[in-house]
């Protein structure tokens, strides 16, 4: 099966790891990856169910059918119901886990590269993403994997655990403040 490309808009990232690859298992190969946060009613579950049955009969025939439900229930594919995570924001939606060797685009809404350095993509973050869905059948098993190509930032979410960066609104203007206080005069 050629590769078939679909965009995910408007929804929430988690677990980024876009500008440096890490490993997950000890002596593992480290990946860029990321999960993303899709309500159930999402205009792209529709596009994603279609392409793994297409994806799962076109590597199984007439076997691809059964092949996907028992891989949906066994958690072998890249769609996942979040109800099975106990993780913030995933309950009553869809999540998608997407990874790649290599560093995927990432920009900004106004399609300028993002570094890490600029803080703009965090946990709980609204995003859309470039994905390919690939299928797997060898000695490690079956699945229906997703390649991650890309992420630009959409909107600012609710950080989930503490994920996003401080803005300079959290700040007060400290120009016209007084000097701060003697240590000594404190009694330190």
């Amino acid at each position: 099966m050629a590769e078939k490309t679909i965009k995910l808009n408007n929804v929430r990232i988690s677990f980024p790891v876009l500008f440096e690859a890490k490993e997950f298992e000890a002596g593992g190969k480290k990946q860029f990856s990321a999960s993303f946060i899709v309500p159930k009613d999402h205009p792209s579950v529709a596009e994603i169910k279609k392409a793994l049955a297409e994806a799962a009969t076109e590597k199984w025939a007439d076997k691809g059918a059964k092949l996907l439900e028992s891989l949906f229930r066994d958690d072998r594919l890249f769609l996942h119901d979040g109800d099975r995570k106990d993780y913030d924001g995933y309950a009553g939606n869809y999540f998608i886990r997407a990874n790649n060797n290599s560093r995927p685009l990432v920009l900004d809404r106004n399609k300028t590269p993002l570094t890490a350095q600029d803080g703009k993509i965090y946990s709980g973050c609204f995003v859309n993403a470039v994905i390919n869905i690939w299928v797997q059948d060898n000695k490690w098993g079956k699945r229906i994997n997703a390649n991650l190509r890309g992420v630009q930032f959409n909107a600012d979410g609710e950080a989930f655990s503490g994920g996003a960066p401080a803005d300079a609104s959290d700040f007060e203007s400290l120009e016209a403040a007084a000097p701060a206080a003697d240590l000594e005069s404190l009694g330190f």
